[in-house]
């Protein structure tokens, strides 16, 4: 558990380094110094910021009171005292911070080493004595064990702090590493002993769903099991905890729901601009997996969560759900290493061949990004697969995620876009060959050529996380190239026509709505046209807007379908259309409920229904984002290959194999 504290901080120090936050103190707290990923320097920026956003709230709303006090427990080495001191807003506040004794003394130690740190504590008046290992006029250090209360009481008077005045206790990821019945007995003597206080806690929660486990398994690992989670599951049951455990007031939202609604517009870009940034889902996943909860009693509530006009999207309950889709292990397809991947993409050849490409996975025991290509194949009701290398290491190929992949013909397909590395510009457009009789039965027989195209970097291609699909206008087939992002463009809302097989660019009129930019949305070809479903958009928010693209007679048109009850704003699904239904699979959403399954949208009625998966039947997480689905309509199945990421700081799951969901329950005619 103390290892946990450090780690924190050479994490906040790397966020600070990047200008994520403004912090001098930090550096000389932390003692070493590593830069971390960018994922992991927002996650930490959202945790300072929201523990700052109620600390700032108390002591402005104590402002005119002769003395206040913040009661830190678990500090570790946090640099909060300094931040504030610094500020000049300490006038009439003191600060306790408590940790376990040789944390204190490490702490104790540093202050007194680093004269930055001990010009701002001013005067000590001696040694520290005894569990108080530092003692200032306004900070005080005591290295006390949290769940021994007596004893926390103890030193605490002795340290001199007052019952009878306002006080902020804050509990930044420390609760829920102690059991339970010793945190709630802390929760329930700082109600029972201050009639005018607040109570800061920062944690996680939702430990059930695919990120929640990876997360969980993360902590038993570290040795630090995270206590709280099997009692107080969601936001609703630790506002519950504190309400029943003397607390009159309590209000909580998880870290999406704060980075919307209490972080202003022009600094939510300032952060999203800071670095080269692409782990998108694993941001979202990891902010509905963490709740900042402020709770108060004999005084206002330390927090005005709001920014002016803006309301906490206050999701309606969980997500009601149609039935359930089972999934199952795809027989005989286990145990290939080189379908664990994510960001990749998988065409249908022809019936029963699927080729898989690109993409971050795993090959020798190693997380890289893919160089070899698989193809998959059904022989006797059974998949098996095999892995393609290209007869030369081609650097056109350029190791690509979030490319797209369209088949012209049986030995054709076209490559458009995707990137190595988000800083990079992108990569053009190459043409896939493979000879007629490719599959997997006999793999001496797959080869796969890489040819270039000329002009190969047109801006149609220098994208990534875009659909390219298949259309046809006057009889003559297309390949419609829709949005996106670039290395410049964080979303793009842009289309182009390619005239196949030559790949012309050719301008049709289109007229209708324009739908609002995205990328990480699904594309399907529906009767000579393209349905463009969720998606995530600017100020990287999800859509849950779906739009025909439809032939008239001079050109096309955007049309918006109407969806009831309205889609659940999502990104990064796969969709596929069988007989008028539109049925995306998976994705991320703001929902921290549940998270997405199968969602059918009847084209004709626009009625949405939601299917949950059932998984009883893996023995891991399914993380269904960043994966790439088949659909078999023969047998009325989706076949999902790869899928997962870099859960923050928690490690990285992929999929181990790939998965069948049967549709046959909830695609029956009607």
């Amino acid at each position: 558990v103390q290892g946990t504290g450090g780690s924190s901080a050479v994490s906040k120090c790397s966020a600070a380094a990047r200008g994520y936050i403004q912090d001098r103190f930090l550096r000389l707290l932390a003692g070493r110094r590593r830069r971390r990923a960018p994922l992991i320097h927002r996650g930490y920026y959202i945790r300072a910021r929201a523990v700052d956003h109620c600390v700032q709230d108390f002591l402005l709303k104590t402002q005119s009171l002769p003395r206040t006090q913040i009661l830190s427990l678990g500090a570790g080495f946090d640099s909060l005292y300094f931040r504030l001191k610094d500020m000049g807003l300490l006038h009439h506040t003191v600060v306790y911070e408590v940790d376990f004794p040789n944390v204190a003394c490490q702490k104790a130690t540093l202050i007194k080493r680093m004269e930055e740190l001990s010009a701002l504590v001013g005067d000590t008046g001696g040694e520290g004595l005894g569990a108080i290992t530092f003692s200032g006029e306004d900070y005080k250090l005591l290295g006390v064990d949290l769940s021994e209360l007596s004893e926390l009481e103890r030193t605490l008077e002795e340290a001199g702090l007052n019952n009878e005045i306002p006080t902020l206790f804050i509990a930044e990821v420390v609760l829920t590493y102690m059991e339970n019945t010793r945190s709630d007995a802390l929760i329930q003597w700082a109600a029972e002993h201050f009639p005018q206080a607040c109570f800061l806690v920062y944690e996680q929660v939702h430990p059930e769903d695919p990120f929640g486990r990876v997360m969980q398994q993360h902590f038993s690992q570290l040795n630090s099991a995270l206590h709280s989670l099997a009692q107080y599951p969601d936001c609703e049951a630790q506002q519950r905890r504190f309400l029943g455990k003397g607390w009159t007031e309590c209000s909580v939202m998880n870290m999406n729901e704060f980075f919307t609604c209490c972080i202003p517009e022009d600094e939510q870009q300032r952060v999203q601009t800071l670095e080269p940034f692409d782990e998108y889902e694993e941001w979202h996943l990891k902010c509905s997996h963490y709740f900042v909860l402020a709770a108060s009693k004999g005084m206002e509530l330390s927090w005005t969560p709001l920014l002016p006009g803006v309301t906490v999207p206050r999701h309606a309950g969980p997500v009601g759900m149609a039935g359930s889709v089972p999934a199952a292990v795809c027989a005989r397809l286990s145990g290939i290493p080189g379908l664990r991947r994510y960001g990749h993409h998988s065409v249908l050849v022809k019936p029963n061949v699927i080729l898989t490409s690109g993409g971050f996975g795993e090959e020798n025991g190693q997380h890289c990004r893919m160089r070899n290509f698989h193809v998959l194949s059904k022989h006797a009701g059974y998949w098996k697969a095999v892995c393609v290398t290209q007869n030369i290491p081609d650097k056109r190929w350029g190791e690509r995620l979030y490319h797209t992949v369209s088949c012209l013909s049986d030995t054709l397909a076209l490559v458009v876009g995707g990137r190595t590395s988000p800083s990079s510009s992108g990569l053009g457009m190459l043409w896939l060959k493979f000879p007629e009789t490719c599959n997997a039965s006999d793999p001496d027989e797959v080869a796969v050529e890489l040819v270039s195209l000329q002009p190969a970097a047109e801006a149609a291609a220098l994208r990534w996380r875009h659909s390219t699909t298949e259309i046809t206008f006057k009889g003559e087939q297309y390949l419609f190239v829709y949005g996106g992002r670039s290395a410049l463009e964080p979303v793009l809302g842009d289309w182009y026509f390619l005239h196949t097989p030559e790949l012309s660019y050719t301008a049709i009129a289109v007229e209708g709505p324009v739908p609002e930019s995205r990328h990480s949305h699904s594309a399907c070809s529906w009767e000579g046209g393209v349905l463009i479903a969720g998606g995530l958009g600017a100020a990287e928010r999800p859509l849950g807007s779906v739009f025909l693209l439809r032939e008239l007679q001079h050109g096309f048109q955007w049309q918006t379908i109407e969806t009831h009850p309205p889609l659940v704003p999502r990104y990064s699904h796969t969709a596929h259309v069988h007989e008028g239904k539109l049925l995306l699979v998976g994705g991320v959403w703001f929902h921290a409920s549940s998270v997405p399954g199968i969602t059918v949208i009847d084209l004709m009625t626009g009625l949405c229904l939601d299917y949950v998966i059932n998984v009883e039947h893996l023995e891991w997480p399914l993380m269904l984002h960043n994966h790439s689905s088949v659909f078999l309509p023969n047998e009325k199945e989706l076949l999902v290959i790869g899928g997962g990421g870099n859960c923050f700081s928690f490690g990285t799951h992929l999929n181990p194999e790939p998965v069948t969901l049967s549709l046959s329950s909830i695609l029956i005619s009607h």
